[in-house]
């Protein structure tokens, strides 16, 4: 059903080339997708255009940093010259510092924002200069359960994630307003097995993880075509994003004592670090990096809470059912 829906319909996808971004690019190609990649490293856009293009659509990659408004704006118009209409666009592309605040300069605050915040703001209004005019079209925020319970040691990614919350709903609060059939929504993501953690910069005594349980990068992409094929306000993905925020929703102060006391030593593995630590604020780290980070038998490749929420219209009333023929049958043997 959903590879019916996206075929030969353009996808672009930010921060492509590699993690998240290029499991999602996969998931929009497996499906006939024609999918536009953007992302600094020249040579990794050129090798995950090589993996796309063996699904038989059309693949545009194209070296971009998502903090250049202007950059971006001629990019988009390269990608609806060279693969027509835009009817997806995922604002993925991210940049962190593993760092405690004291120990990151404004700089380096500066630029993750710029790249983590402006560049799905900078992504969002290219998109939308096409799609309006056209009255269709799907963006897709990904976001993290980060935009709900922040943690320590990554102030300025949290910032940020929190900022991209806040802009998406006053946006959507205008689009609804204009009666837009362009369609906005932001895919919460738990932790996930990608390279950043070790290409992110990083201050930490240790090398840098995600806080478990980790899923697959396939997990987010696959959440991510969801929602870019039905309609969701905002989908969380993983039991531990929706324990997360809920939790942080109905105890934020509990969330606090419990990020100060397991989120600190929850990003760190137990291996020392020694010498210089790789960095990719101002310039790409340079490697052959893919989908995967280095954490694939820690990685869970299924979650059964997406399972139920991508469900949920079935999984409610079977639910109210069962629930309620074990009732009846507990009243019968009382009786």
């Amino acid at each position: 059903m959903i590879s019916k829906l996206l075929a030969e319909r353009v996808a672009v996808i930010t921060g492509g080339s590699a993690g998240l971004g290029r499991a999602t690019a996969l998931a929009f190609a497996k499906r006939g997708a024609h999918v536009a990649i953007l992302a600094r490293d020249a040579e990794r856009l050129k090798d995950a255009a090589r993996e796309l293009e063996q699904y038989g659509g059309r693949v545009l990659a194209l070296p971009v940093d998502v903090s250049d408004a202007d950059a971006l704006e001629e990019a988009t118009e390269t990608i609806e010259a060279e693969l027509g209409a835009i009817e997806i666009w995922v604002n993925n592309a991210m940049t962190t510092i593993f760092a405690p605040i004291e120990e990151i300069t404004p700089a380096e605050f500066k630029r993750v924002t710029e790249v983590t915040y402006l560049g799905y703001v900078y992504g969002t209004m290219a998109a939308l200069r096409r799609m309006r005019r056209r009255d269709r079209g799907v963006i897709v925020q990904v976001g993290s359960a980060l935009a709900y319970r922040a943690i320590p040691l990554q102030s300025a990614y949290c910032g940020a994630k929190f900022a991209i919350r806040g802009f998406t709903d006053s946006l959507r609060a205008e689009l609804i307003h204009e009666r837009s059939a362009v369609r906005l929504t932001m895919v919460q993501m738990p932790a996930l097995n990608t390279p950043q953690f070790d290409w992110s910069l990083s201050r930490m005594p240790r090398r840098a993880q995600p806080v478990p349980p980790i899923f697959q990068p396939e997990v987010g992409a696959e959440a991510i075509v969801w929602a870019a094929t039905h309609r969701r306000r905002e989908l969380y993905v993983g039991g531990p994003s929706l324990k997360a925020i809920v939790g942080n929703k109905l105890f934020p102060s509990l969330g606090d004592r419990k990020a100060a006391r397991d989120a600190w030593s929850g990003q760190m593995t137990s291996e020392a670090v020694h010498g210089a630590r790789a960095g990719n604020l101002f310039l790409p780290v340079p490697g052959k990096f893919a989908s995967h980070g280095r954490f694939d038998r820690r990685a869970r490749a299924h979650s059964a809470e997406l399972w139920l929420t991508k469900h949920r219209a079935w999984f409610v009333p079977l639910s109210a059912l069962a629930l309620g023929a074990a009732l009846a049958g507990y009243l019968e043997r009382r009786a």
